[in-house]
């Protein structure tokens, strides 16, 4: 393995000498080597953190050196709009939720992760882009996790269909209303989720039956 490391860290930095080399010779005015030089960098840098066997380190790192690609890229290429904090969350999340190891998987955890990226996710909304209420699919996206999380644990598989078809009815509802009013679609999609719950009920039911 520690053959492997060195064989990456040497690679690497052949390839980024060629890919620099390149581009200043043939392209001096656009410095276009940076973004594979990044990807090439991670190689070694994954082998290494695998050999110690601390990933919780790798994630912080990737994670670090990503966040700050993204930043420069932001800031030179189109600095009157911050994307970079679109990006930042989930960068941020990746090696937070690894520190916490099996606590990672609990319910806490989840209501905890959907409720600060809603929040994270929100502000942003607010702040850059009021008129349109686009984390309304954010919310909805996030919420599964709690939501699939509990009745998994609990196997209340009926439960969860009754549930997933509110809650999904209520995205259709929000997003009908937030960007079509003036178009009832929502009714569509609700009533064809509708028909998850009414199966499973049905299904049970009639598999009470002939089990009298």
């Amino acid at each position: 393995m520690r053959g492997l490391v060195s064989f990456s860290i040497v690679g690497s930095a052949i390839c980024m000498f060629f890919l620099v080399a390149l581009n200043f010779f043939l392209t001096p005015t656009l410095d276009w080597s940076i973004y594979p030089c990044i990807a090439l960098l991670l190689w070694p840098l994954s082998m290494y953190f695998v050999y110690r066997q601390n990933l919780k380190q790798f994630a912080w790192f990737t994670s670090l050196v990503f966040l700050i690609l993204l930043t420069v890229i932001n800031l030179r290429e189109t600095p009157d709009v911050l994307w970079v904090l679109y990006a930042a969350y989930p960068l941020v999340f990746w090696p937070v939720f690894t520190m916490l190891g099996r606590r990672a998987y609990t319910m806490t955890a989840a209501i905890i992760g959907a409720v600060v990226t809603s929040l994270y996710y929100a502000l942003i909304n607010i702040a850059f882009s009021p008129d349109a209420p686009w984390v309304i699919a954010i919310i909805f996206a996030v919420g599964w996790w709690p939501l699939s999380l509990y009745h998994a644990r609990k196997r209340s598989f009926f439960a969860y269909s009754v549930q997933a078809s509110i809650w999904v009815s209520a995205f259709m509802i929000g997003m009908n209303w937030a960007f079509s009013p003036s178009v009832v679609w929502a009714i569509y999609p609700i009533f064809a989720v509708v028909w998850w719950p009414l199966s499973m009920y049905f299904f049970r039911a009639k598999h009470h039956m002939h089990s009298l």
